[in-house]
C-alpha cells in the first residue's frame, strides 16, 4: 500500500478514483466468478500467493474494522507485510465462492486500511488484477488514465519506504501523457510502466521499448 503524497495535475478527482474502484471490482468478480477450481490454486508472481490468496487479499482493506487491523497487527508482531501476507491467505481459507461475494460486498464500500487514501486500493486493484490475469493467461484492459493516476502515486510515495526502486529511466507512457525520471528512455502503454514501477519487470518488458532494467 502507498503512503499520500504529492499527485500530478492530471490526477483523477475523489469521486473519479471510487467509481474506478467500483468498476475493477466487478470486472474482477465477474472473472474470478467463471474460474474453474484449478485456477484458483494457480501459483502468480506475488510471493507464494495463489489467485485465491490474492483475490482475498484484495477484500480484506475495505472489510476490516480498525480492531481487526490491530489484532492482525498483533498477531504479526507489528509487521506490516507480514500482516498483509498472512490475512490474505487466511481469508484465502473461504470458500471460493465466499471470496467473490466478499469482493462484491465491498462494491461501494470507501472504508480505507489506516494512513491510506483511495489511491491505494486503486493500485491494488490495477496491479493485483494483472497478477491474476496474467497467471491464468487472461487478458484484462487497464483504464489509462487510472493507470496514470496510480503510476503517480508509486512514483511520490515517501513513507512507508517505497518496496520498489524507481528505475534509473525516463519513462514515457505512449498511449497517454505521462512521462517521469531522467535518463535512458523507457516507453510503452501506461500500464505496462505500472507494472515496471511496482516490481513487475518480467510481466512489463514484452511491452516497453528502451532501456528495460532485467527483471531481478
Amino acid at each position: 500500500m502507498i503512503s499520500v503524497g504529492a499527485v500530478s495535475d492530471a490526477a483523477l478527482e475523489t469521486g473519479e478514483l471510487w467509481q474506478i474502484v467500483d468498476r475493477e471490482r466487478a470486472s474482477l468478480a465477474d472473472l474470478l466468478e467463471g474460474l474453474r477450481p484449478e485456477e484458483w490454486e494457480t501459483r502468480t508472481r506475488c510471493g507464494d500467493w495463489r489467485v485465491r490468496d490474492v483475490a482475498a487479499h484484495l477484500t480484506v482493506a475495505a472489510r476490516f474494522t480498525y480492531g481487526q487491523v490491530v489484532r492482525e497487527m498483533v498477531r504479526a508482531r507489528g509487521d506490516w507485510n507480514r500482516m498483509i501476507h498472512d490475512s490474505a491467505v487466511r481469508e484465502a481459507e473461504r470458500p471460493v465462492a465466499e471470496i467473490v461475494a466478499n469482493l462484491r460486498s465491498i462494491i461501494g464500500a470507501r472504508r480505507l486500511a489506516p494512513t491510506t487514501s483511495p489511491r491505494e486500493p486503486l493500485i491494488d486493484l490495477l496491479v493485483h488484477g494483472q497478477d491474476i490475469a496474467l497467471a491464468l493467461g487472461r487478458p484484462r484492459e487497464m483504464p489509462p488514465a487510472a493507470a496514470r493516476d496510480a503510476a503517480d502515486r508509486v512514483w511520490t510515495m515517501r513513507f512507508p519506504p517505497r518496496p520498489w526502486p524507481l528505475p534509473k529511466a525516463r519513462l514515457v507512457a505512449t498511449d497517454i501523457e505521462w512521462t517521469r525520471g531522467a535518463g535512458e528512455e523507457i516507453s510503452g502503454p501506461i500500464s505496462a510502466l505500472l507494472l515496471l514501477l511496482t516490481g513487475r519487470t518480467e510481466a512489463a518488458a514484452p511491452r516497453l521499448d528502451g532501456a528495460v532494467p532485467k527483471a531481478g
